[in-house]
């Protein structure tokens, strides 16, 4: 595979608050994915900023990989850069892929990546790691892969050197044993990506913080959250918290991996993990305990009933 070669506009407009590239160098009062309720716009009021300035100020990617899964590689920006999430770049048999999206890209990052073999697709979850898709797309020649029921809210979608592929079916084969599933609930398009055993749950299903604590897995404690607005606390519906379990219900994965530093969530050792299923089981409790908590008791909704 030849190696990618840098391609940024380092002056288009790049959204501070979530990290949107547009289509404009100057001009621009509002962010569309800031003004959607799943998202907000900061009390300072919108701004831009570019990543021909975010390279002058210092920005960089830091990497590193993932216990127990020597073959995905982390990647995020410091300081902290609009979200903060992750991006996890998994090396298969048959190729690398990025799942998710950081906004900051320079040539210490395409060096890093081409040091690995490239990029043979990337997928991202949802639009709030959208970014500047278009920089990475031709970037790495390779094809981006999204949701199609969220396409509208993509910009620069007519610059050249790209390539788009939309999802449409619940279960996407990217490459062999790497498979997208489109889960919806957080966005209609959102995405979850499984590989061995590994399910990379970006925002679609969130990461509690007694999901991490050390001996985890207790009966009646939760370790995943559902929700249609992270920052505004909106949770999704039993029906499509229903939806996300049945689509990865028949999937083999004792590790979850969150949209940030810190969200793995491993199957350990212990006999509490091994009465409960595991990460597996404790994403059902967890459904349960979640739906439960929005009101609805046994007999009155679906997930209440489900097994492993």
């Amino acid at each position: 595979m030849a190696k990618a070669v840098l391609h940024s506009d380092d002056d288009l407009l790049l959204c501070n608050e979530c990290g949107t590239q547009y289509d404009v160098k100057s001009g621009k009062e509002e962010c569309k994915v800031c003004d959607d309720p799943r998202q907000y716009v900061p009390p300072t009021g919108q701004v831009f900023t570019t990543l021909g300035k975010l390279k002058a100020q210092g920005f960089k990617n830091v990497w590193w990989q993932v216990e127990n899964h020597p073959d995905i590689w982390c990647i995020k920006t410091e300081p902290k850069f609009a979200i903060g999430n992750r991006a996890e770049l998994i090396r298969t048999e048959h190729g690398n892929i990025l799942w998710d999206l950081i906004p900051f890209l320079d040539q210490d990052t395409v060096d890093k990546i081409n040091s690995f073999g490239g990029l043979k697709a990337i997928v991202i979850s949802h639009p709030h790691y959208y970014s500047t898709w278009a920089e990475w797309s031709r970037t790495f020649s390779c094809p981006i892969y999204i949701g199609a029921p969220d396409k509208p809210w993509l910009e620069r979608t007519q610059t050249p050197n790209t390539s788009l592929l939309l999802v449409h079916d619940p279960y996407t084969p990217i490459l062999p044993g790497v498979t997208a599933i489109l889960a919806g609930g957080h966005f209609p398009g959102s995405m979850l990506l499984h590989w061995r055993s590994v399910l990379f749950i970006a925002d679609t299903i969130f990461v509690a913080p007694s999901a991490l604590e050390p001996i985890p897995g207790r009966p009646g404690k939760i370790s995943f959250n559902f929700w249609w607005s992270i920052p505004n606390h909106i949770p999704l519906h039993p029906d499509a918290i229903l939806r996300i379990w049945r689509l990865v219900k028949g999937l083999e994965f004792g590790t979850c991996l969150g949209a940030f530093e810190g969200q793995d969530v491993f199957t350990r050792g212990n006999e509490a993990a091994r009465k409960t299923g595991g990460v597996k089981g404790r994403l059902l409790e967890s459904c349960k305990i979640y739906v439960r908590a929005e009101g609805w008791r046994d007999g009155e909704h679906e997930i209440l009933a489900e097994s492993l």
